[in-house]
């Protein structure tokens, strides 16, 4: 039987469809995913995510142990709350997951984790914990919630009491913090402001009605896919995995180079990828009729690659994707749409950002 969140007994009282999403059963939409991702887009809307892994590490050592298991440097983060995107990769340089690392105190991190790899990431931390002495415990206890979009944290603030509001007032992107109960991070999967919320189970139910009553859309899986896909945004399994450097996963920006005496895991390996060149992650876009779809190949200047994420994007009227392609692409693309080339135009990967268009 697949696993339910403490907000299942919510999405079924909403109506919603429910499919499983890697052993979890989870809401796809509550009758339109286009009405909900414009919700976000246009206002606030709200998405389950106690699916994902919250995985807490404590130990003396704890920072020393982040700087070799990630491929960002957790040496950036000075300031409590602050956290930082990275990829934790294999000694192939491959993606085993992309993931977010709070600091909250000196011998104190979490982690925030993706739910499809839970189970490798939590073997493979914890045995590379063992070596600097790190506490490893994973945090079930916890719902999340992500309220994203223009309004989100307007409609938040008033379910907040006063010490709330101010734990969180000028809060920038990417800080955490712990408020009563709560734990409030200004992060987020769609390009649009707004927080993911971390509470306890038993807590979860009733703030998540309380949000849908100061206005906050449910929304499902589905428009999570597309908000996501329109802010340039990878998903682990289709746009990386541990097959796949991060240099030729649009993750070069996350890659901690320097100090050069820094050995994280992989970095011998994707030094030799960065000497040798790999593919690159590029945006498509076509503006006729048609939807471009994940494993479609698409042919380029100096070689073939594929579609790693596709869809139509609801924001711009046409259909998007991202797709890895030899580093020759230039600014034009054909796609294999049912055997027939398409032309498509080659962008950066982001599409759309706090409600506006970015290509």
């Amino acid at each position: 039987m697949a696993n339910q969140t403490a907000l299942h007994g919510k999405h079924l009282e909403a109506g919603a469809k429910m499919v499983d999403f890697f052993g979890w059963d989870m809401p796809i939409n509550y009758g339109s995913q286009i009405e909900e991702h414009h919700a976000v887009r246009r206002d606030a809307g709200m998405f389950d995510v106690s699916h994902m892994t919250i995985v807490d590490l404590k130990g003396a050592h704890t920072r020393a142990f982040l700087r070799y298991l990630l491929a960002n440097d957790v040496a950036k983060l000075t300031v409590p709350g602050k956290a930082l995107y990275s990829g934790m990769l294999n000694e192939a340089g491959g993606v085993i997951d992309d993931l977010i690392v709070y600091f909250l105190q000196e011998d104190f991190f979490r982690l925030v984790v993706n739910s499809a790899t839970r189970e490798k990431d939590l073997a493979h931390i914890t045995k590379e914990a063992r070596a600097f002495d790190v506490t490893v415990t994973e945090r079930p206890e916890f719902a999340m919630i992500a309220v994203q979009g223009p309004n989100a944290k307007a409609k938040v603030a008033t379910l907040l009491s006063a010490e709330q509001q101010a734990a969180v007032a000028g809060m920038k992107p990417f800080f955490g913090v712990q408020a009563g109960d709560l734990f409030i991070a200004t992060t987020g999967y769609t390009g649009e402001d707004g927080y993911e919320i971390a509470l306890p189970n038993g807590q979860a139910a009733d703030f998540w009605q309380k949000l849908l009553d100061a206005g906050v859309a449910p929304a499902g899986l589905g428009a999570r896919d597309t908000l996501r896909l329109e802010a340039g945004m990878n998903l682990y399994g289709q746009d990386m995995d541990e097959t796949v450097s991060p240099l030729a996963a649009n993750m070069g920006w996350t890659i901690a180079w320097a100090p050069e005496d820094r050995n994280f895991i992989g970095r011998k390996a994707i030094e030799q990828h960065k000497a040798e060149g790999t593919f690159k992650l590029v945006g498509l876009v076509m503006e006729q009729k048609g939807v471009l779809r994940h494993g479609q190949r698409v042919v380029v200047e100096g070689g073939e690659g594929e579609i790693t994420s596709g869809t139509f994007s609801p924001t711009l009227g046409y259909s998007i994707a991202m797709a890895r392609v030899p580093a020759t692409a230039g600014d034009t693309a054909e796609v294999d749409i049912r055997g027939k080339m398409v032309a498509v135009k080659v962008v950066k990967p982001a599409f759309v950002r706090m409600g506006k268009k970015v290509i």
